[in-house]
């Protein structure tokens, strides 16, 4: 096309000489509407009685690919404690330096406590502000979550009511029977999350998938249960396979 074409095509677009819609948005004064399910700053959410959702277990450290997480659980006070459990995070951060925001953290809670916010207009001077601690993530009083001075909340709207869409989703691999059927605890400011629509492709809950997976796994108990009545029938063919 050459120098002179690509500035015809500019000059074009700005002008709309080519009629039609105009395909620049004028950010950060307009913004286009979020993804759903899309990957953003973490948030550590709350039961609705105010406890914190966080048991300290680690294991969203485990998980991470990038090594970003670093969380340090404690014993909780029996006198006043912070979670419903026996222990807490008593330290959690995460270096956005290193986050790919792959969203395995959140698959690998077991009780919810961390989610992503569709916040991602966020940007550091220092390094410091890139490692968020508990307390820049762990919600507010009213469940939501605490904007920072370097974080955009303009659509803070838009943005909020959605810091749990990736966790309500029913996994593909899960049974068709419980598709639709709510499987998460309550949290504070927001109550019972309602499911997502469209979780399951309507082929998803044909009676035909279901018998099929239902054959699968009765052939899958039955092999196991054969493989455990030819060890208990005779000693000498213990890991015997």
């Amino acid at each position: 096309m050459g120098l002179l074409g690509g500035f015809k095509v500019t000059i074009g677009n700005m002008l709309n000489l080519r009629g039609g819609e105009t395909v620049t948005t004028e950010y950060p004064k307009e913004k286009r509407p979020k993804a759903e399910r899309l990957h953003g700053r973490h948030v550590l959410n709350r039961y609705e009685d105010g406890m914190e959702k966080c048991i300290g277990c680690e294991l969203c450290a485990g998980v991470c690919p990038a090594k970003c997480i670093y969380v340090r659980g404690q014993d909780n006070d029996p006198a006043d404690p912070v979670s419903p459990g026996e222990r807490f995070g008593f330290v959690y951060e995460i270096n956005y330096l290193r986050c790919i925001h792959c969203d395995l953290c959140v698959e690998a809670c077991p009780t919810e406590a961390i989610t992503e916010s569709k916040l991602f207009e966020f940007s550091f001077t220092n390094r410091d502000d890139a490692i968020y601690t508990k307390a820049e993530l762990v919600v507010d009083d009213d469940g939501m979550p605490r904007r920072l001075p370097w974080e955009d909340w303009s659509d803070f709207d838009t943005v909020v009511p959605h810091t749990s869409a990736w966790v309500r989703a029913t996994a593909s691999s899960g049974s068709a029977e419980h598709v639709g059927e709510v499987g998460w605890s309550a949290e504070l400011g927001f109550g019972v999350r309602a499911p997502e629509a469209g979780q399951a492709a309507e082929d998803a809950v044909d009676d035909g998938g279901v018998h099929e997976h239902a054959t699968h796994e009765t052939h899958d108990d039955a092999h196991a249960g054969h493989q455990v009545d030819e060890d208990d029938g005779d000693g000498d063919n213990e890991g015997h396979h």
